[in-house]
């Protein structure tokens, strides 16, 4: 007879599918970032906002299970990893819906215009920021699987090599960017001061979400390591 998940058991609930559940809700913020860059791009405002606000809607319910998590995670000796790893891990996919949101928030509130000569490459940004917290999500996806396995074998091995590309997205994201704050830079003479300096806000807000990420694999390493 199976006997199941011994934490399942334990808990009657396992405490690790709602953290899975608020990371794909947070990648979900990253995602909708890409659209409502093509409408701001376009200068096309209305359809810009509309975006917008599917993105803050995302990231409240992003909000809504955060605080679900912290409020039902088990407190008690038996969680099989310490609770306070999962919290900090919670805090850093919280931070990618946030990344999303405050960059697009950033850029219809001024109604950006983006240089032309840029608009390629940050919206490649974007979309290397985005395959950084899917494979985030990937990993977390694994955390069950983790713990039946006792963080032990052919899991662990799978783990760490989808956060060793995870590492890698995240290098390939921060070179992009050193790219692209040349490319600004060239063109800083040609634009107005206020707007290259909301211009760089934003480049950090990208690469912000692919940073944060990353550290969500760090967090799960850590899980790993102990």
């Amino acid at each position: 007879m199976a006997i199941g998940n011994p934490f399942g058991n334990m808990f009657g609930k396992s405490p690790f599918k709602p953290i899975q559940d608020h990371m794909a809700k947070a990648h979900s913020c990253a995602k909708a970032l890409i659209p409502f860059f093509e409408a701001a791009r376009a200068g096309d405002w209305k359809l810009a906002g509309e975006k917008r606000k599917e993105l803050a809607k995302l990231e409240n319910e992003a909000d809504k299970l955060k605080r679900n998590v912290r409020i039902h995670l088990p407190k008690n000796l038996f969680l099989p990893v310490p609770r306070t790893d999962l919290l900090d891990m919670l805090t850093m996919q919280d931070k990618i819906a946030n990344a999303a949101k405050d960059v697009s928030g950033l850029m219809l509130g001024r109604k950006m215009q983006i240089p032309e000569s840029m608009g390629d490459s940050l919206l490649g940004f974007i979309k290397e920021s985005v395959a950084t917290s899917e494979q985030a999500l990937k990993a977390i996806n694994e955390l069950d699987e983790l713990v039946e396995t006792g963080f032990s074998g052919r899991e662990v091995k799978l783990v760490e090599k989808l956060i060793k590309e995870l590492d890698r997205l995240e290098n390939v994201n921060d070179k992009t960017e050193i790219k692209i704050r040349a490319a600004l830079f060239k063109l800083e003479k040609d634009l107005h001061a206020v707007d290259v300096m909301f211009l760089y806000k934003v480049i950090d807000g990208i690469g912000a979400l692919a940073d944060r990420a990353q550290k969500v694999g760090s967090r799960l390493q850590l899980l790993i390591a102990r």
